[in-house]
């Protein structure tokens, strides 16, 4: 969206745009306690501060903070945001599963076909690089639903219906897309995967329901495109949480979302999931942060090519609330 709007603002004719995360090496963080006494041995001129400094710690100091996925203004993680999201808006848990399932057969199946071939390259393992990796090494193509149901909820272990196995897994990754103008691009004699058709950013109360921001964007991105749900050959929408997925689902195709959220008599559209997220999604390909926005519009432009669709959707859900939504054309 940024470059696109650098392009079309004429500040740019070519730009490149993605992220990379590597959740497998986050920085784990000391406790206060041990983290003033570092301070104070670094400033301690003496062996005697030096020790009267380490006669302070506590043996609750030296235990470090577990890294939390979390929502600053109200301190929830996102599955605990999901858990609430299922329980306010009746998703069931074999909703739940039954979205992981799709998604994982629908990656597996895409995988064993060479569908990715084209959007993903080999990786070398640090840090003696000679393990290669070719593929996305969290698909299980011999899941089942009852596999699935097995799993224990997480975030509320008595009555809870988010587990492991319907949720996105914390991953690393990277991907990045080339944008230019379509004058650069008939320049340089390249064709497009897609045109940028329009884009929308909205957001909901984060002490609401955190993950239900692409139910705004995707009927502003609509509205902007001249478009409706329907006129949509193909749907990728982020998989945080199956959670997530059924409760913006069940929100566009509600009369109730429409009026009260939106200010329209009817409700956005039906969501067909047969067109939606074809080649399996976030929660058996993995939600690395920084990546996850440039991988599923590249896998969109890809499977748009392929099929010689015209119209196609994406929507993310964020932190803070927010939902991004896109419109690309061919």
């Amino acid at each position: 969206m940024a470059v696109a709007s650098e392009i079309l603002l004429g500040q740019a004719e070519v730009g490149i745009a993605g992220g990379a995360e590597s959740l497998s090496d986050l920085p784990i963080l000391h406790s206060a306690g041990m983290a003033r006494a570092i301070l104070g041995l670094s400033k301690a001129r003496s062996l005697g501060a030096r020790l009267s400094l380490l006669a302070e710690l506590r043996p609750r100091d030296l235990v470090p903070q577990t890294p939390a996925i979390a929502e600053p203004s109200t301190g929830l993680t996102m599955g605990q945001s999901a858990e609430k999201m299922a329980k306010e808006n009746g998703i069931t848990r074999r909703e739940q599963d039954e979205i992981a399932l799709a998604s994982h057969r629908r990656a597996a199946a895409a995988a064993e076909e060479g569908r990715f071939a084209g959007e993903t390259c080999t990786v070398l393992v640090p840090p003696r690089y000679e393990t290669v990796v070719s593929s996305d090494n969290l698909i299980r193509k011999d899941t089942s639903l009852e596999a699935l149901q097995a799993l224990p909820p997480v975030f509320d272990r008595r009555q809870g219906t988010v587990t492991a196995g319907n949720s996105s897994p914390l991953t690393d990754g990277a991907a990045v897309l080339l944008l230019m103008s379509e004058g650069r691009a008939q320049a340089e004699g390249l064709e497009p995967l897609a045109f940028v058709r329009s884009w929308a950013v909205s957001a909901v109360d984060p002490a609401g329901q955190l993950l239900m921001g692409p139910a705004l964007a995707i009927p502003l991105v609509l509205e902007r495109a001249g478009l409706t749900l329907a006129d949509m050959e193909i749907l990728e929408m982020h998989e945080a949480f199956a959670a997530q997925v059924a409760s913006n689902i069940q929100a566009l195709e509600s009369e109730f979302w429409a009026r009260e959220m939106l200010g329209r008599s009817s409700a956005v559209g039906r969501v067909d999931r047969e067109r939606l997220n074809v080649n399996g999604g976030s929660i058996a390909i993995g939600h690395p942060f920084g990546a996850t926005g440039a991988r599923i519009a590249t896998t969109l432009a890809h499977e748009m090519r392929r099929r010689n669709l015209g119209l196609g959707l994406l929507s993310i859900c964020a932190q803070g609330g927010m939902g991004l939504a896109m419109v690309l054309e061919r």
